[in-house]
């Protein structure tokens, strides 16, 4: 239970503009979406499906909303955080709820996805501001390589029409790795090695976040998402309108048709994984994720919603001021949702647009690179140095938001996990000591494992799966815990149950995907 002082109660706003200067949450919630899921995954979707996915990205993004909300309802109208919440939900118990030892795991996985995140903030770094150039040199030697091994490809596929023509995705990755190891055969493995610029770069980069972290407050937390988040955005939705006057790149009606039609994309040759699995992988994280709508009400809570409605009591003064929140809540994460969606969106596009049809898959050091090809019909030479500015925006907004709310989350658990941080002294005290903590064991991740996509997808999964598991929590803090004085209207409800029904079979997939491989086949 969040402390709450009945000296702090205020009138809620009741004009847009008292509404307006009060929102904030959901900013900070869109600086950290706007990075891993929307800047990588989001792209490296669109890279392998071209533009026939684009309506289950616009549902991944909208669809989440709901289930934002009523926890955020619950957070403002109990004063309890989303640990304390969760735990109340009914079923299996080992010391604290079951829903909370699977956020553990995936709270893991999201530490992952966070190392995938710094390590792209040291690449795009090490790219514009190299300290030794062994980075720099590496993807040289990459491209070289590249050159030289296209025409043995092409080549073996030649001679082994056959195999090569198979209509299937386990063939063409097979296809894809035999025509790989007859170019390696004859000019050797292709070049892969530690860099030492990418890794300095996200030492430093993680050190200035831990003093950020340590000595910021909320208000730091959601400037930085402002204004990293805002640079970028304008710059890609800017680049996606110029792209129409190039012939080459133009988005068309058919394409966007095609993107709107919910049908499966065409098989496409060379994949290490089939575009739709990459896709619902990318559902968990796009758009408000599971980390996203477990932190929503941290940042409501510290923001002053719940604070401002006073504990809980039978007087109708209460439940006038909780709906007036509950109103500004509703504003914050809806005004949010239309900011990540439209960059989500110009994100996909333009990974379908130019990376699809480049045939390029942002993966490994070569991600950072790939990603930068986006902007080079529109802005020519100075597209390299333009991305790594936003690549490195968005990224990091990305790493130090999720870091801050990560830090909040963790220490609150500490408590319901009852091990820990009982007071909110106590909790102050881990929220500073996991800004130290969390951050480096990120930087620790990608030192080790060298493979920023991959990390981010895993994050995606983990994500997915839980989706339909706040879902339903959301399903019993509206239907069994909700004050009848703030209850949503029926529409409202209907929405929120299609919100979970889409939440249950994008998450069930993902599940199905990873315990049986080979569905993944298909699609």
């Amino acid at each position: 239970m969040v402390e709450r002082d009945d000296s702090a109660i205020e009138t809620p706003p009741r004009t847009i503009g008292g509404i307006l200067r009060r929102l904030g949450p959901g900013l900070i919630i869109a600086g950290t979406i706007v990075g891993s899921g929307e800047l990588i995954a989001t792209t490296k979707t669109g890279a392998q499906a071209g533009f026939w996915l684009l309506w289950l990205i616009i549902i991944g993004c909208v669809i989440k909303l709901f289930a934002q909300v009523e926890f955020g309802r619950y957070a403002i109208s109990s004063g309890k955080t989303t640990m304390a919440a969760m735990n109340e939900v009914p079923g299996p118990r080992w010391r604290v709820n079951w829903l909370l030892w699977y956020w553990l795991v995936m709270f893991t996985a999201s530490m992952a996805q966070l190392g995938g995140i710094v390590g792209g903030v040291g690449q795009s770094l090490s790219m514009s501001v190299p300290l030794t150039g062994d980075f720099n040199r590496l993807l040289e030697e990459q491209d070289v390589w590249d050159r030289e091994a296209k025409p043995l490809k092409e080549q073996w596929r030649h001679e082994h029409a056959a195999v090569s023509s198979a209509n299937s995705y386990a063939a063409n990755k097979e296809t894809a790795e035999r025509a790989t190891d007859y170019a390696a055969a004859s000019l050797g493995p292709r070049p892969d090695r530690s860099t030492k610029d990418d890794t300095i770069w996200a030492a430093i980069v993680t050190a200035i976040t831990v003093v950020l972290l340590v000595n910021g407050r909320y208000g730091l937390v959601q400037n930085v998402a402002t204004v990293l988040v805002v640079a970028f955005t304008g710059l890609t939705i800017a680049n996606l309108c110029a792209l129409q006057t190039h012939a080459e790149w133009a988005i068309g009606t058919t394409d966007i048709r095609n993107g709107l039609s919910f049908r499966l994309p065409p098989i496409v040759e060379g994949l290490t994984r089939s575009p739709l699995a990459t896709a619902l992988a990318t559902f968990g994280i796009i758009g408000v994720g599971a980390t996203e709508l477990i932190s929503y009400p941290y940042w409501c809570i510290e923001k002053g919603y719940a604070r401002f409605t006073g504990p809980r009591d039978d007087s109708p003064e209460w439940a006038e001021r909780a709906r007036g929140w509950l109103r500004v809540m509703r504003w914050d994460a809806t005004i949010s949702m239309f900011v990540f969606t439209f960059a989500t969106i110009a994100f996909y596009l333009l990974g379908a647009a130019v990376l699809h049809r480049e045939g390029l898959d942002p993966s490994g050091n070569q991600m950072i690179r790939a990603l930068g090809q986006m902007y080079v019909p529109v802005f020519g030479e100075w597209a390299a140095w333009l991305f790594l500015f936003g690549a490195f925006a968005v990224l990091y907004s990305t790493f130090f938001i999720a870091n801050a709310g990560h830090a909040r989350v963790s220490s609150d658990a500490l408590r319901v996990f009852g091990v820990g941080a009982h007071t909110e002294a106590r909790r102050r005290w881990w929220v500073r000591a996991f800004c130290v903590i969390f951050p480096t064991s990120n930087l620790i991740v990608y030192i080790f494992v060298r493979a920023p996509a991959q990390l981010v997808l895993l994050s995606g999964v983990m994500q997915a799966i839980m989706l339909p598991m706040l879902g339903a929590a959301t399903l019993y803090f509206r239907h069994r815990k909700c004050d009848p004085r703030i209850m949503p209207g029926r529409l409202w409800d209907l929405a929120l149950w299609i919100s979970v029904a889409g939440l249950l079979i994008a998450g069930g997939w993902v599940a199905l995907t990873r315990i049986f491989p080979a569905l993944e086949q298909w699609g």
